[in-house]
């Protein structure tokens, strides 16, 4: 039964897309994300499309072929709101056509030329011949093929001339996953949009609608890979019970280029296997992780890896026997290095044997062994030195590596950004990582470039980022955080993206074209990232939020048995000021970033503000660059915060007439209880370091609605997303 699945669900598929495409306006719940091909209602741009697309060659072959053609059905016959017509070469009429270079008539191979593209590139042409005009969608691979496609109805869909359409893309950056929190009782750590998609109890034997559209989303944004299981390992998934499981979540994902990976706990060999030890230079347990590497490539041929999260947080690793990183990661590259598999291992370690600062232990535990790990690992490092906080300065190991691949890891899911409830368009966010310079190799060494290889000339690169997928009808629960997981997405694909042009597209593609829409929403979309530092962590306060859920302000917390999971390891605020001094004079921190950026960051009237009190233990008094003090400077972010989100209240309000009824109740409520909890962010932290400065709020700032006890008082045991207790 598993052997044809996408065959075998073709009829399925294709009439469920046919009912959502036909859904009416005030029905949209947001499930078809920005693939929704309801009819193109400009009226002279649907007939010109209709004029230019009069019938589709899609080149015969198999299965992402296949998809090819079921989605350009969906897509054409949805947009255009006519059966799609599927022909051969015709050369009485405007034709597209779809087909690897080698395939095309010989007449349009001389026009193309494909060598610079990579086997996942793609172009799409516009070509004129005796009076009739094709458009081209061809490169050397299959997926390619799906990607250009993608690409085209994106371009359909914002309303894009065909005749202007010449493009040429490959993809900057190799594996391109998501990776999910997801536990295997269906509970996802830092998930707040539902529960996981993979139900592991029904799989393998019944096939949820849901699994093939997010191999459609995925694809159709250029995502490659997948991770199903929490970082936090559960060492059952690598059981033949599960394996089972992996590999019908892996045949339906295959036709959408979308590879399986598996985290790997690192004492696997005692818990499943048996052995009495996990000890990475014991010779059984290097056979069993060969054997178990053999077990999975026999039924899931192009699985993807291993991901690890090892000596961090509790989890097990190398380092309980002694052991470095690079032992253990040696071990499972040597594993999957004759099935082309990679080793994915995660730099995210800290230690409360390590009293001196939280953000230099993953460089202090990486760098030294830069240059010697196998080919097939990539170190997947998180984008901020401390932990997916609204505000870091890109981590200090994307500077000091150059001889290994270093793979990004965003969070899409906002476990220290609202959660689902809070609107904050997180590629703004992204972009700004990725453009800071290390200056690796002087100005310009971006970390957009040390990602994506060019800086080092790296031949193996990768970007991940933790899903904000669950089971909510629309995927992410707020509507808004459907364009965080295409943001990231597009950047993957292309790290050098401005994500204000992915904003335009995600917002014409999942809502409307009308510029009295695009324009409002956009800049208030672009202002949001913003308005939460300002409203939660402003002038470089960090980790300041409440216990293991994360919801909410807790700067009082100190009581905690580890330094460093407390907030007052991190703002440090007393009767002399705020701030963690990282300079010479405190952690010096900033002896791991390049000297440029030690000088700029090392002097607070050089350092920028957003970063001030992240290098920097500073008076109350200390007087910011426009003329205030730090005391007051702070109570006026905090007041900026609260009020962006109310004009973005007001702003989403006047899209009533754009949105449909649905989505725009949605997105009000949210929007309501975002303006709530920036207001209790603002109260609840200046009247906490208020204790501290002594000193009168500034008059900018609206007078608290509660006392710093209430604030104190308030509990949440059961806030969706906490981690789950390991042994």
């Amino acid at each position: 039964m598993m052997k044809h699945p996408f065959k075998l669900r073709s009829t399925y598929f294709l009439s469920f897309f046919v009912l959502l495409c036909s859904m009416s306006f005030a029905m949209s719940n947001g499930y078809e994300l920005w693939l929704n091909y309801s009819k193109i209602s400009d009226g002279a741009i649907l007939t010109s499309y209709q004029n230019r697309l009069q019938s589709v060659l899609v080149e015969e072959g198999g299965q992402t072929m296949e998809a090819i053609k079921k989605e350009l059905e969906m897509g054409l016959g949805g947009l255009l709101g006519t059966e799609v017509r599927f022909k051969s070469f015709q050369a009485s009429e405007n034709q597209l056509i779809v087909s690897k270079i080698g395939s095309l008539p010989k007449a349009f191979r001389e026009e193309i030329n494909v060598d610079n593209l990579s086997d996942e590139g793609y172009i799409i042409k516009h070509i004129e011949k005796s009076g009739k005009a094709y458009l081209i969608i061809t490169g050397r691979e299959d997926i390619g093929l799906l990607y250009g496609t993608f690409h085209f109805l994106r371009a359909l869909k914002m309303h894009r001339p065909l005749n202007t359409l010449n493009v040429e893309e490959s993809p900057k950056v190799d594996i391109r996953m998501l990776n999910h929190w997801d536990n295997l009782d269906r509970t996802v750590e830092r998930g707040y949009s539902g529960f996981s998609i993979w139900n592991w109890q029904t799989l393998p034997d019944y096939i949820d609608q849901r699994y093939i559209d997010y191999a459609r989303a995925n694809a159709s944004i250029g995502i490659n890979g997948t991770a199903l299981t929490n970082v936090n390992a559960n060492a059952l998934i690598l059981t033949p019970q599960y394996l089972e499981k992996v590999k019908a979540l892996a045949d339906l994902f295959r036709p959408y280029g979308l590879k399986v990976y598996l985290t790997a706990r690192f004492s696997a060999p005692m818990e499943i296997g048996g052995l009495e030890t996990a000890d990475p230079f014991d010779p059984q347990v290097i056979q069993w992780w060969k054997d178990k590497a053999a077990e999975i490539y026999k039924s899931i041929p192009d699985f993807g890896g291993f991901l690890v999260k090892a000596n961090s947080e509790g989890q097990p690793g190398p380092q309980n026997y002694g052991r470095t990183h690079l032992d253990g990661a040696k071990v499972l590259a040597d594993a999957l290095a004759q099935y082309q598999g990679t080793v994915i291992w995660r730099a995210f370690v800290y230690s409360e044997h390590d009293a001196d600062d939280r953000a230099k232990q993953a460089y202090s535990e990486f760098v030294p062994d830069d240059g010697k790990y196998p080919d097939n690992v990539l170190i997947q490092v998180k984008n901020g030195p401390i932990d997916f906080q609204p505000r870091e300065p890109f981590h200090p190991m994307f500077g000091a590596m150059p001889n290994t691949p270093l793979m990004m890891e965003f969070q899409i899911t906002k476990e220290y950004l609202g959660f689902a409830t809070h609107l904050v368009y997180l590629p703004k966010l992204f972009e700004e990582v990725l453009q800071s310079d290390t200056y690796q190799k002087g100005e310009g060494s971006t970390v957009a470039k040390v990602v994506d290889g060019s800086l080092n000339t790296k031949k193996l690169t990768g970007m991940a980022g933790v899903s904000n997928i669950g089971t909510d009808a629309n995927w992410t629960g707020h509507p808004f955080g459907q364009a965080d997981w295409y943001g990231f997405g597009r950047l993957a694909w292309d790290p050098s993206m401005n994500s204000e042009a992915i904003a335009d597209e995600w917002l014409r593609t999942t809502f409307s074209n009308n510029e009295d829409f695009i324009n409002p929403v956009k800049k208030m979309m672009l202002k949001s990232r913003e308005a939460v530092v300002d409203y939660m962590n402003p002038l470089g306060l960090h980790h300041i939020f409440d216990t293991g859920h994360h919801y909410g302000p807790g700067p009082w917390v100190g009581n905690l048995s580890r330094p460093e999971w407390n907030p007052v390891y991190y703002h440090k605020a007393d009767q002399e000021g705020i701030g963690f001094d990282r300079t010479k004079t405190g952690s010096n921190a900033l002896s791991q970033y390049a000297p440029e950026l030690a000088e700029k960051f090392g002097n607070p009237e050089t350092c920028p503000e957003e970063y001030l009190l992240w290098f920097h233990h500073l008076p109350w008094d200390y007087q910011l660059k426009n003329g205030r003090t730090l005391w007051d400077g702070l109570g006026i972010k905090y007041q900026q915060g609260v009020d962006q989100v109310k004009q973005m209240i007001n702003t989403w309000e006047n899209m009533e007439p754009y949105v449909d009824q649905y989505r725009h109740n949605q997105v009000s409520m949210l929007l309501g209880i975002q303006l709530k909890e920036a207001k209790w962010w603002r109260d609840a932290c200046m009247l906490y370091f208020q204790t501290f400065s002594q000193m009168d709020f500034p008059k900018e700032m609206e007078s608290p609605e509660n006392t710093l006890e209430h604030y104190k008082s308030l509990k949440f045991p059961y806030a969706p997303g906490i981690r789950p207790q390991w042994d």
